[in-house]
């Protein structure tokens, strides 16, 4: 084999496997760190609103913090194991109260700090119920609210089990606000997959070269003329 055709053969082998590697390991890390879903309900209005396509980082409950909209399984509460989406309030430690002031001045307090809530539909952080609650978050466990608090069956409806706090071992993923991280993810699949491709082609090339190498050699023996 010529000089070339060995060069190009080490770089097509080269080139693929360090592709193949790339899109399998992609792709396997996009299945095992990321999911998606599909919003089923009003609850979490008008930040997701049903129907809405959103993407989900499977992490340990004990990573998410205050703000955080996180997905869990809670079968005993609702009768179905189907995630349910809503928003940490309080993480274990935190102080709960609903709620100082009135109508849409109503603010819920964490800690004794008014908290700033942007996202809740309509600006009223009781949503018209008048369900007063003070809660103490107990370690390892989560308050969680949704985001339209007038059509949401939340932490405010389960008194009896735990002051309504779920279980942090209960989440499955946190949602992302955008699909930055699939994006990347996707990019290396296809960063990969073209590795693949060019590595066939400098493999393709390097069996021409030897085709061409091994056709320009003369034969052993004398011509005859």
């Amino acid at each position: 084999m010529s000089g070339r055709g060995r060069g190009l053969g080490v770089a097509a082998a080269v080139v693929g496997l360090l592709g193949l590697v790339l899109a399998i390991g992609s792709f396997a890390y996009g299945r095992e760190a990321y999911g998606a879903s599909i919003v089923s309900s009003a609850s979490m209005a008008p930040t997701y609103e049903p129907g809405d396509r959103i993407a989900y980082e499977r992490v340990d409950g004990s990573e998410v913090r205050r703000g955080d909209v996180v997905l869990y399984s809670a079968p005993d509460r609702y009768g179905f194991d189907q995630p349910v989406m809503q928003r940490v309030i309080g993480v274990g430690g935190d102080h709960v109260v609903c709620c100082t002031g009135e109508s849409a001045d109503a603010r819920i307090t964490v800690n004794g700090k008014p908290l700033a809530e942007p996202y809740v539909k309509g600006g009223d952080a009781d949503g018209g119920l008048h369900k007063p609650y003070d809660v103490k978050v107990p370690k390892g466990r989560l308050f969680l609210l949704g985001d339209y608090r007038g059509n949401a069956r939340d932490s405010r409806f389960f008194e009896s089990d735990h002051d309504g706090t779920v279980s942090t071992a209960a989440v499955r993923g946190r949602v992302t606000d955008g699909y930055t991280a699939l994006g990347v993810i996707g990019v290396g699949v296809i960063v990969g997959v073209v590795l693949v491709l060019t590595g066939g082609g400098l493999g393709i090339a390097a069996f021409v070269v030897r085709r061409r190498a091994a056709v320009s050699v003369p034969p052993p023996w004398p011509l005859q003329v």
